[in-house]
C-alpha cells in the first residue's frame, strides 16, 4: 500500500505541491492529471527519493519514502519524461548494466532480463543496438529497465509522450498486465481519452492542490447524474422533440448534428421502456445511444486553466 499524507513541496515562497494525501493499494493504476506546471513531476520526483519533501509524509509498504530513503528505493521503479538510453550499446547490454547498478545477483541477471524483455515484447530486440529502436521500443526497453528489480510502486512521466497511435495501444496493455501483477502504478499523462482505459483511479492536480480524487467510475457517475441520450429518428425531429418534452424523466430537449438529444434521468429498464414507447407510438428510430461523460469533460469541469 502506498499513503501519501500531507506532501509538500517548496521552492523558495512558490509552493509546487500543496498537502498532498493519497491512498493506493496493490493493483491501483492511478492517472495523475494535471496542466503543465501544476505539479505532476514534482509529485512523482519526491515519490521517487529524487527530491526531498518540505514537509508531509509518504509510505510505502510499511516503508517510510520521506525518512527511509535507502529502505525504500529498491520497492520503487521510476520511468521520467525523459530518459537516457546509452548509444552502441544493444538492448540487453543496456538492461545488463541496470540490473548491475540494481545489484541483482549475476547468477540471476540473465532470467530477470529474459523476463522483462518478454514481458515488454522486445525478446526478437535484444541484440538491436538501442538507437536503432523506434521511439515505442525505446519507451518500451526503459520500461523494461524499471522493471528489472521487481518494484513495488511504478512512477510513469507522460510515459505515451510521442509515442504513435499502435505503441499507444501496446503500452496500455502492457501497463494492464503490470496492474494485474499487483503493483501500484501512478501515471501522469495529457492524453485523458487513454487514461480512462487503463486507469481505475484517477486524480486531478492544479496549481499543486488535489481538487479531485476517487475511483473513475464512481467520479463519472457522481460529474453525470442524468444520462444523455441520442436518438436518430427518421420522422421530424419537431414532432420526436415535442414528444420527448412531455415526457416523464427526460429534460433538456434539442436538436443537434441531425439526432435529438435529451438528458434523462432514469435506469436501465426506463431506458428500455422509453424505447419501446416511442416505437409504439410510430417513431422510427434509427439509433438510440447513450454517451457519457469522458476525463476530458471531467477534466474541464474541475479545472479553471490555471498553471503555477
Amino acid at each position: 500500500m502506498l499513503e501519501i499524507s500531507h506532501l509538500r513541496k517548496e521552492f523558495g515562497k512558490y509552493a509546487a505541491v500543496k498537502d498532498l494525501s493519497l491512498m493506493l493499494f496493490p493493483g491501483d493504476i492511478f492517472g495523475y492529471i494535471g496542466p503543465n506546471g501544476a505539479g505532476k513531476t514534482t509529485t512523482l520526483r519526491m515519490l521517487a527519493t529524487l527530491l526531498e519533501p518540505t514537509s508531509g509524509t509518504a509510505t510505502l509498504g510499511g516503508v517510510s519514502i520521506t525518512r527511509e530513503v535507502e529502505r525504500a528505493r529498491p520497492m520503487i521503479g521510476f520511468m521520467p519524461d525523459f530518459f537516457g538510453l546509452y548509444e552502441g550499446i544493444t538492448s540487453w547490454e543496456y538492461l545488463d548494466f541496470f540490473a548491475a547498478a540494481y545489484r541483482l545477483p549475476r547468477g540471476e541477471r540473465k532470467q530477470v532480463i529474459e523476463n522483462v524483455l518478454e514481458l515488454t515484447d522486445l525478446t526478437g530486440k535484444r541484440d538491436a543496438n538501442v538507437e536503432t529502436l523506434s521511439r515505442g521500443m525505446q519507451q518500451r526497453l526503459c520500461l523494461a529497465k524499471t522493471l528489472l528489480h521487481d518494484p513495488l510502486l511504478l512512477l510513469l512521466d507522460e510515459p505515451a509522450s510521442g509515442l504513435d497511435p499502435r505503441a499507444r495501444v501496446e503500452l496500455k496493455e502492457l501497463l494492464r498486465e503490470i496492474g494485474a501483477m499487483g503493483k501500484v502504478v501512478i501515471v501522469s499523462s495529457h492524453i485523458l481519452p487513454e487514461l480512462a482505459d487503463f486507469c481505475n483511479k484517477i486524480g486531478i492536480i492544479e496549481k499543486g492542490e488535489m481538487l479531485l480524487t476517487g475511483n473513475v467510475d464512481d467520479i463519472l457517475r457522481q460529474l453525470q447524474p442524468a444520462r444523455r441520450l441520442s436518438i436518430r429518428c427518421l420522422d421530424e425531429s419537431e414532432r420526436l422533440m415535442s414528444w420527448l418534452g412531455s415526457a416523464s424523466q427526460i429534460s433538456e430537449v434539442r436538436s443537434a448534428n441531425g439526432t435529438v438529444q435529451a438528458q434523462f434521468t432514469g435506469d436501465d429498464n426506463s431506458q428500455a421502456e422509453l424505447l419501446r414507447q416511442l416505437i409504439a407510438d410510430g417513431f422510427r428510430i434509427v439509433a438510440l445511444t447513450e454517451s457519457s461523460v469522458d476525463l476530458e469533460d471531467v477534466f474541464m469541469q474541475v479545472t479553471k486553466g490555471e498553471v503555477s
